[in-house]
């Protein structure tokens, strides 16, 4: 049986916090309604530059004075490390409440995983797990960064797809954490390809993955 949620693709970049903000007040809403009587929620968006670090991310894996960092930072509530935003990667934010899919986060996590390889895959492009990280890579280069936070099995954050992005940002940083393992978009593989392209298919794999009916906002 599918899920009824809202799909919402702002049209311009949006600022890391308006989005944070957007996902906490529709956790709120789960939280005070459960079982399914509120619909879920997934964000579709770029971000102006900007980098985030999860909780108890260490600020050795920056590469720069944290009090004076080159594009805005953010101390959030979601696992992993350091990770950068930029215009030209697509990020997904799914708000959804996961006793109504599976109660377990690691199941969680491979899901978004396999959701970005089903999205390669329409591509055809070969994603790839690494055995004890989390993220997709394609040839050894990570491609989609995963970090979420969960309250009450109501998920925030989610991933975020290097499409067509500026890379120069991410060497600012130690991406994830994982040092010596390059970062790479998927125009290195398919030249001239955009995000408009690619949204529909995320959306698309999202809503098969988590079973997942579009209201439209």
């Amino acid at each position: 049986m599918q899920a009824a949620a809202f799909l919402f693709e702002p049209a311009s970049p949006v600022s890391f916090s308006e989005a944070w903000n957007w996902q906490r007040s529709w956790q709120e809403q789960l939280l005070a309604q459960p079982g399914a009587a509120h619909p879920e929620a997934v964000w579709l968006l770029q971000h102006p530059l900007c980098y985030t670090l999860g909780r108890g991310a260490s600020e050795q894996h920056l590469r720069f004075d944290p009090s004076h960092p080159p594009a805005p930072l953010h101390r959030i509530d979601r696992g992993g490390e350091v990770t950068h935003h930029a215009p030209g990667q697509l990020v997904a934010y799914p708000v959804l409440d996961l006793r109504r899919h599976q109660p377990d986060l690691h199941w969680y996590l491979r899901e978004l995983e396999a959701v970005v390889i089903d999205v390669l895959e329409l591509l055809e492009l070969q994603g790839e797990r690494i055995e004890g990280l989390t993220g997709v890579w394609l040839d050894g280069a990570k491609v989609a960064a995963i970090g979420v936070g969960c309250r009450r099995w109501i998920t925030q954050h989610g991933l975020a797809l290097n499409v067509n992005c500026d890379l120069e940002g991410f060497e600012a940083v130690v991406p994830c954490g994982l040092s010596g393992r390059p970062v790479g978009r998927l125009s290195d593989w398919l030249p001239g390809l955009t995000v408009e392209e690619v949204q529909p298919l995320l959306g698309q794999a999202l809503a098969a993955r988590f079973g997942l009916e579009w209201l439209s906002p």
